[in-house]
């Protein structure tokens, strides 16, 4: 099997996990908040944040270089986390995603205020029509809007805004720092709110959150795989494989079935997003911001960091930071 094959396999492997993971998001927004759902499975993904930062080993302080950098990202994946959480319980799998897969659209056009990249024209109109595609899949006027499309739309940027600016400082900031704050800034927030909200849960649901953040910290473990196994321009597109789980999962588990509009949509959204991967990957150059991205909203609850040594080692030079 080739480098790209078993990339692309741990891929699919991965954003499979991702969507069992978002199987149970849904189950459980059925019955809790999202702010007790995010609360608790930071919770239980502090053992496994708990081993990372004893791995350790590059010396320095938990003083940001950049605080008002990451003051920024900090809010931008608090919000990301509530709001995606908050648009998988209450909208079909297949819209939330379909809504979700506009981050690395957006990422392309935050790329240009904050890393001064350069988008050409081919990429610029990508990034118009998916955008439409995004407009197909609300169809606003067509259908009633609710908070959960607006949640998730706030997903899609926060999600962009806090990746892109990890491209910007992430080589001058410890993995440790950009990990903790986002970790911390989520337990303090969700637990300020959780009083207003808890309601007591069985042992089965806690275990269901249990389950959550070690399959989300599997699967961010199996995208590094993945980065480093293969080209990102063949990874990179893996992502939306999960459309078709949430089409599976959604069918069986929650009885909902994509209308036609959802799925042009999404077509149009996918078809933007590999034109634009498949533009990135054919020039040189480092600042690539989706290649160089994982294509998955943050949570600032599950740790995102190197699990396998330092990016320095990594073969794939496309291979995103993994801290992000």
């Amino acid at each position: 099997m080739t480098s790209n094959a078993q990339g692309a396999l741990l891929a699919l492997l991965a954003f499979a996990t991702y969507s069992l993971h978002d199987v149970i998001v849904k189950y459980l927004g059925s019955h809790y908040s999202p702010v007790q759902i995010v609360f608790f499975s930071g919770l239980f993904a502090f053992p496994l944040v708990s081993v990372i930062l004893i791995r350790e080993s590059e010396p320095g302080t938990l003083r940001p270089v950049h605080p008002w950098w990451m003051l920024v990202r900090t809010v931008a994946t608090v919000v990301t986390g509530f709001s995606a959480f908050y648009a998988f319980s209450v909208l079909p799998l297949a819209q939330t995603y379909a809504i979700l897969f506009a981050a690395p659209l957006l990422i392309t056009v935050l790329a240009i205020p904050i890393l001064g990249e350069q988008v050409g024209l081919r990429r610029g109109l990508a990034v118009t029509v998916g955008l439409c595609g995004v407009m197909v899949v609300l169809r606003p006027g067509g259908t009633e809007l609710s908070l959960g499309h607006l949640a998730a739309l706030i997903a899609a940027f926060g999600s962009s805004l806090a990746s892109i600016i990890v491209r910007k400082i992430g080589q001058e900031e410890r993995s440790v720092v950009l990990l903790l704050y986002p970790i911390l800034a989520n337990f303090v927030v969700m637990g300020a709110m959780l009083p207003f909200v808890y309601v007591p849960m069985p042992t089965v649901d806690l275990g269901g959150m249990a389950l959550m953040s070690a399959m989300a910290f599997g699967a961010s473990a199996l995208i590094i795989m993945a980065y480093r196994a293969g080209e990102a321009v063949v990874v990179a597109p893996m992502q939306y494989s999960q459309i078709i789980w949430a089409a599976f999962t959604g069918a069986i588990f929650f009885d909902e079935y994509p209308d036609a509009w959802t799925v042009a949509g999404a077509a149009i959204i996918i078809s933007s997003g590999i034109y634009i991967v498949l533009r990135e990957g054919g020039k040189p150059g480092t600042m690539r911001p989706v290649l160089r991205t994982r294509s998955r909203f943050e949570t600032g609850a599950i740790p995102r960091i190197r699990f396998f040594g330092k990016l320095s080692r990594n073969k794939n030079k496309d291979a995103p930071p993994t801290a992000d």
